[in-house]
């Protein structure tokens, strides 16, 4: 009876027990799933707002092009401008000597006409005398020759006359064109002013068209960043849900800001390395010390760490042997124990955990910091990251080679996606 009601009592606890945490499984698939959804909604969201943003972009610069040309014709226009003034400047120059010249003939014809007029008055007081007045007034020969010498000036005025006229008459023609040219010039110039007004109208209609594309563009930048934003969280969040013992995105990148503060490493490339060597501490080993670790350089080091930890060493993760090599490696950063105790001295320092303990996520994370900074990955440089990165897993000496190059992009890539998170969460 003792034991049928010892049995039922262990049924009913079970079934007490079991139910609730059935009910909590189902809770989290049920929260996974929503979030999946939500996650997927958005992400659909995220592509419908980028090919917008696209066709607003192509708009702008649409815009841009067609003012760039508007700017090209009113310089064009205003050069044209320019030439003009300068061409009708020269042709007032030239009406002026124009002007000048018709001046200095119609002064000389003045004059000419004087002397002419000087002469005629003395051919008539000549014609008007006696017969016995010329010869009182001087030799016969003297007065010919005062006829002679009339005549001869006579007919040169009267040519100079002929010449001046002809002169006048195709300056006074020569001006006329000017004048007509300098009227032609003028007109152009205002149909041109009037040309660069409209262009300057067109191209400030066009300005504030490419103004409202860019805002426009601006409203659509930043609901694509508030829905990545709302899509990094709710990864985080999934992040946290997954039922492993994987360390959570929020503690891990504290730790690793934490860590790069004191190193100079970046955060999301530590966060590349931890996820590449153990997904985040969800994959720290399936192995066991005394059938995959080294067993005369890593094995008597991995008792001691262990023992100073007060931990047993055949319950503790370490990696698996490989088809090459050895195992062993420990914790998130999956440290080899030869490797560990070179660092652990510097690691309870900055982590103000002593002895420290590589299964433990700050201290992991930590440790991969400093050994990430001494294979110079502090540089900052795309190149020296990689290049540490490489020498995380190959050493010094292999890191060149070309078989471990895979290890090197995978874990830029994954600093990439974790740097591109930090920034969206980090607004």
């Amino acid at each position: 009876m003792t034991r049928l009601r010892a049995r039922l009592f262990a049924v009913l606890a079970c079934a007490v027990f079991a139910a609730p945490l059935a009910l909590h499984a189902d809770t989290l698939a049920n929260q996974r799933a929503a979030l999946e959804q939500q996650l997927q909604q958005i992400e659909q969201d995220i592509k419908d707002k980028q090919v917008v943003l696209a066709q607003k972009q192509q708009q702008r610069a649409s815009l841009e092009r067609d003012v760039a040309i508007l700017d090209a014709k009113i310089q064009t226009a205003q050069l044209s401008i320019k030439e003009r003034d300068l061409t009708i400047k020269k042709i007032q120059g030239d009406i002026a000597d124009k002007e000048k010249a018709i001046k200095l003939l119609d002064a000389k014809v003045a004059s000419e006409q004087e002397s002419l007029a000087q002469m005629l008055r003395r051919t008539r007081e000549i014609d008007e005398m006696t017969p016995v007045e010329l010869v009182l007034g001087g030799s016969l020969s003297d007065i010919f020759q005062d006829i002679d010498t009339f005549q001869t000036v006579q007919r040169a005025i009267d040519a100079s006359f002929k010449e001046m006229a002809t002169v006048r008459t195709d300056l006074s023609q020569r001006k006329q064109a000017l004048q007509e040219q300098q009227q032609e010039e003028q007109d152009l110039r205002q149909i041109q002013v009037l040309q660069q007004k409209s262009l300057q109208n067109s191209e400030k209609e066009k300005k504030n068209l490419v103004t409202a594309a860019r805002g426009q563009e601006a409203i659509y930048l930043q609901l694509i960043a508030d829905r990545e934003k709302s899509a990094a969280q709710i990864r985080a969040a999934l992040f946290g849900l997954r039922d492993t013992k994987a360390i959570q995105f929020g503690d891990a990148y504290a730790y690793a800001k934490e860590a790069g503060a004191k190193t100079g490493v970046r955060p999301a490339l530590i966060l590349g390395i931890l996820a590449e060597e153990s997904n985040m501490g969800e994959n720290v080993g399936t192995g066991n010390w005394r059938v995959d670790m080294n067993p005369t350089r890593d094995a008597p080091l991995f008792r001691q760490i262990t023992a100073a930890l007060g931990l047993d060493p055949d319950s503790m993760p370490v990696s698996k042997r490989p088809w090459y090599g050895w195992g062993g490696a420990m914790g998130p950063a999956q440290f080899i124990p030869s490797t560990w105790v070179l660092y652990q001295d510097r690691i309870a320092r900055a982590t103000g955990q002593n002895p420290p303990n590589p299964w433990d996520a700050r201290t992991a994370i930590f440790a991969a910091s400093l050994l990430l900074m001494d294979n110079g990955a502090d540089k900052g440089t795309r190149a020296a990251e990689r290049l540490a990165a490489l020498r995380y897993l190959a050493g010094w000496k292999n890191a060149g080679k070309s078989a471990y190059a895979f290890y090197g992009d995978d874990v830029m890539d994954l600093a990439d996606k974790f740097q591109s998170q930090i920034d969206i969460l980090g607004g």
